[in-house]
């Protein structure tokens, strides 16, 4: 790795800074072959504090020798305007689109710092809320009651990801996920848990490698059975067998990401019918 692989890269907000970073990241991830050192820098709703990041990134500039890079999303222009320092590359991501949408529809954005912020009582965001009580509620098969309504239900083997990933539909994109792990029993009797069976068209599988399992399990009990490799190969080929005798949709979490994952599971649900 050269010297100029390693740099330094700003992620500056007005607000909590997730918009600036999930993007931010899914630009870094297109040029695997740099390492970056990450600073954050959310809520920069002031000129004083805007100066403070212009400093830090001059003296970054400085240290390093080495040009950092500046994601922004600053709604305020001057606030903007501010952070621009000539030692950085900086890249306004609501500059970049916000244009395209202004000249589209032929009306400047509102420049109200905190308006995304505003819509909390929007309906999206109440669904989001709803929807992460509803998984937190279903999670791990805790309880029946109006599993009904659940738009996916994730099965698989203990600790293949299914938690996270409901959650992570509930709170991106307002999804009421439940969870069910496929146990040993179910596994004797070679079916699926009898309350599942009447939403079989709800049901999307998560498995993942043997070996990566038992890594993820001894962190959770050492030594024991249930982290053995022999026990979790066992499970999982169980696992995958139900899930295509049942012609359960599943997906392999080993190397996916949680974004990656939750698309797959979005795509599928999309191309269901509804009960």
């Amino acid at each position: 790795m050269n010297n100029n692989s390693r740099r330094s890269v700003f992620f500056i907000s007005d607000g909590t800074g997730i918009t600036t970073e999930t993007l931010g990241h899914s630009f870094l991830a297109r040029f695997p072959e740099f390492s970056f050192r990450q600073i954050r820098h959310p809520f920069i709703d002031s000129i004083e504090k805007a100066r403070a990041c212009a400093e830090e990134i001059r003296l970054e500039a400085a240290r390093t020798n080495l040009r950092p890079i500046v994601f922004s999303t600053l709604v305020d222009k001057d606030i903007s305007a501010t952070i621009r320092v000539h030692e950085a590359l900086c890249i306004d991501l609501f500059e970049a689109f916000l244009g395209l949408l202004e000249d589209e529809l032929g009306t400047p954005s509102s420049r109200v710092i905190g308006r995304f912020h505003g819509t909390a009582e929007s309906q999206a965001y109440m669904a989001r809320i709803e929807a992460i009580n509803y998984s937190l509620a279903h999670d791990d098969g805790q309880t029946d009651v109006k599993l009904a309504e659940a738009e996916v239900i994730l099965v698989g083997v203990s600790r293949s990801g299914k938690t996270p990933t409901s959650l992570y539909l509930a709170m991106q994109f307002g999804v009421k996920a439940a969870n069910y792990p496929l146990i040993p029993e179910d596994f004797e009797r070679d079916a699926l848990p009898g309350r599942l069976t009447v939403y079989r068209n709800k049901l999307y599988g998560l498995t993942i490698t043997p070996a990566r399992l038992a890594e993820i399990r001894q962190e959770r009990r050492p030594n024991s059975r249930y982290a053995a490799l022999e026990n979790c190969e066992y499970e999982v080929e169980a696992a995958m067998r139900l899930m295509r005798r049942e012609h359960i949709p599943f997906v392999e979490s080993t190397s996916l990401s949680i974004e990656e994952i939750s698309a797959r599971i979005l795509d599928n649900i999309r191309s269901i019918p509804k009960l």
